[in-house]
Formats: structure tokens, sequence, C-alpha cells
């Protein structure tokens, strides 16, 4: 394993363990990420949200599986199993991870996955209806960034 696979793994290691201390070891403090939710957190805010996710994820389970890296960038493949505290319902979310490396540590990671998929699972029949507009997932982006605010708030 290379010094960078040995690195993803370790920020995946501490995501199943929600040691969102541990994750945030792995970034870079430029750090920049971006999912399909939140589009473009840097440093302390992209660390803040492993954080977040780590203390609400009450039953959460992370697997992850076809880690690859060299010396500039990395890929891994990860799934998330949790219940969505909003609506109480079950989500098992597929997602693919691109990383780039600076220094030793993770500079940029943007995860991908299919937010309408997302929405169905989370939000129930309104996720199936309503969930492929792009009105309703910026609703969702503007919650869930509006959640961090006042989780960041708090802390």
């Amino acid at each position: 394993m290379t010094a960078n696979e040995q690195l993803i793994q370790k920020f995946y290691a501490c995501f199943q363990q929600r040691d969102a201390q541990g994750m945030a070891a792995c970034y870079h403090d430029q750090v920049v990420f971006s999912d399909a939710v939140f589009t473009h957190l840097q440093g302390a805010r992209a660390k803040a949200m492993w954080r977040m996710l780590c203390e609400r994820g009450k039953d959460l389970e992370i697997t992850v599986s076809g880690i690859r890296a060299d010396e500039h960038t990395g890929t891994a493949h990860w799934e998330a199993r949790y219940t969505f505290s909003q609506t109480g319902k079950k989500v098992h979310n597929k997602i693919d991870a691109a990383f780039q490396f600076n220094g030793g540590k993770i500079i940029k990671h943007e995860d991908t996955f299919d937010l309408w998929r997302w929405t169905r699972m989370a939000l129930g029949v309104k996720g199936i209806l309503f969930g492929w507009l792009p009105s309703v997932q910026a609703k969702i982006r503007k919650e869930a960034n509006k959640g961090l605010e006042v989780f960041i708030g708090k802390t």
C-alpha cells in the first residue's frame, strides 16, 4: 500500500469509529471538500462537517473498498448506512471519492453520489416524486448548510 493509500484507509477507519479528530488529521489545513449536498467547504468548515456527521450518526455504518492512490491523486468507493434523522428512514448511500494530496495530507476531497437516489431513500414518496427537481435539491443543500452553520455555532 502506498503512503496515500494508507492515508485514505486511515481516514475511513477513523470515520468508521466516528473519530472526527482523526479524520481531520488526515486533511490539509487548506482542504477543499465537495459533494452533491455540501458543494464547496474549505478548511475548518470541511472538518466541522465530518465532526457533525460523526456526532449525529448514531447508527452510522461505513464500508470502504477500492482504495487506490499514487503520490498525487487517489480514489475510493465507500458506502454509508444510517437512519436519516429528519424522517427516520433508512439510507444506503453509495459514494465514489476522489482525492488530491499535498504534503502527506488530503488537500482536495470530492465525493460523488446520486442525490435523487438519496432523496428517494431519505425522503420517501416526496423524494421519489420531487427529489429530481433542482429546486428540491437546492433546498436540501440550503438546509444542510444551515445545519452545519448551527452546529459550528454551538461548538
